[in-house]
């Protein structure tokens, strides 16, 4: 009997051992193909290897006497897995043979990292031709983004949880995005409670001062009619008209304001196709999240990041990504939000002259 125990307890040992080296070891890294690695890690191979050398002055730990550090592969593959899934700590843990705790760990330390080396290289404005080129493609013209808001379950805060129930009654933290013409983060701010209305989110936000001062673009405008029009974000109807944020009319409608409508619609549909791309990929964002109200934002910014490596790498989005977004994200419909009224004058003449362009077909100088 004894002989036995002895036996059986060996093969445990054996089996364990097994799970935690040689799936990830011998299998992922040797073996998967690079569709494997996208299913699972949403990158090919060579993309994750590209962010673990980014992320490897952060990451990298030293083997002590007691136990040999996971890798800085082995920890950015645990965090990857993690925010494309739903699944709990246990399961991933159970998947890379790390416990629960290390899991979260691992979330936390990549996230970081990424806050701290690359977040600042990929969430970035870039070529502004480029993006007013792009708009101006799909319909609008000098124009360098689209902004929207969406919210993030989370769990109900530990301190003044009623300030994060948002307006379909669940506990949320507000992402604020401006994305260019193909739908990458060129500004984010992020970790608002959901309560707060969009409007109060960008009037505090570096976005908007940097807009107002005009120093987010080049000092680039163009001529329609007797107009001068600044490069301008597009908002919808929860957004300030601004001389450099136009947003769509409201009310009764004449043909001319449906036309510029749905120029600006077909624009600023970037940032939902954008939102939903992020979210689809980093699945996590569509469940309530467990960590510290300290830790989301800087998840969730990293998310953003992972999103803009995707889409600048041209990797593939997978069409049963988004079939199972949707279905998780019906938990959690988005909050209709109040329009914002009133508008300054220079920007009510500019979107009056931006109509009348549309309708007459009016070249732009």
């Amino acid at each position: 009997m004894v002989l036995l125990g002895q036996v059986h307890a060996v093969d445990c040992r054996f089996w364990a051992r097994e799970t935690s080296t040689d799936w990830w070891d011998r299998i992922v890294l040797q073996v998967w193909d690079d569709a494997q690695w996208l299913r699972n890690f949403r990158m090919r191979k060579g993309t994750f290897m590209e962010l673990c050398d980014l992320l490897s002055p952060a990451l990298k730990r030293q083997n002590t006497r007691m136990r040999a550090a996971l890798t800085v592969e082995k920890r950015v593959a645990i965090a990857l897995w993690k925010l494309a899934t739903p699944d709990s700590y246990r399961s991933v843990g159970n998947q890379f043979g790390v416990g629960k705790s290390t899991v979260g760990a691992a979330v936390i330390q990549v996230a970081r990292a990424m806050r701290d080396l690359v977040i600042s290289r990929v969430v970035t404005l870039g070529n502004v031709q480029t993006i007013v080129d792009g708009f101006a493609a799909m319909g609008f013209p000098n124009c360098g983004g689209a902004i929207d808001g969406t919210h993030i379950p989370i769990l109900a805060p530990a301190h003044q949880a009623t300030d994060y129930i948002n307006r379909k009654g669940y506990f949320s933290m507000l992402l604020q995005a401006l994305v260019d013409h193909k739908g990458r983060f060129t500004d984010i701010n992020v970790g608002w409670p959901g309560r707060v209305h969009d409007a109060r989110v960008f009037r505090q936000s570096l976005l908007f001062r940097k807009l107002e001062e005009g120093t987010f673009f080049p000092d680039q405008k163009i001529t329609i009619g007797d107009v001068e029009m600044p490069i301008v974000i597009l908002g919808d109807p929860a957004y300030p008209l601004m001389p450099w944020l136009m947003k769509p009319y409201t009310g009764s409608l004449d043909s001319s304001q449906d036309l510029f409508n749905y120029r600006l619609s077909k624009c600023r549909m970037v940032v939902e196709c954008a939102f939903g791309r992020l979210k689809a990929r980093w699945r996590s964002l569509l469940t309530r999240s467990d960590l510290s109200e300290k830790n989301i934002p800087i998840v969730i910014a990293a998310c953003c990041a992972l999103h803009n490596i995707c889409e600048s790498k041209g990797e593939t989005f997978m069409a049963g990504w988004e079939f199972e977004a949707n279905r998780l994200a019906a938990d959690y419909p988005q909050p209709d939000t109040r329009a914002v009224r009133g508008a300054q004058q220079g920007a009510v003449r500019i979107r009056e002259a931006l109509k009348t362009s549309f309708v007459t077909g009016q070249a732009m100088e």
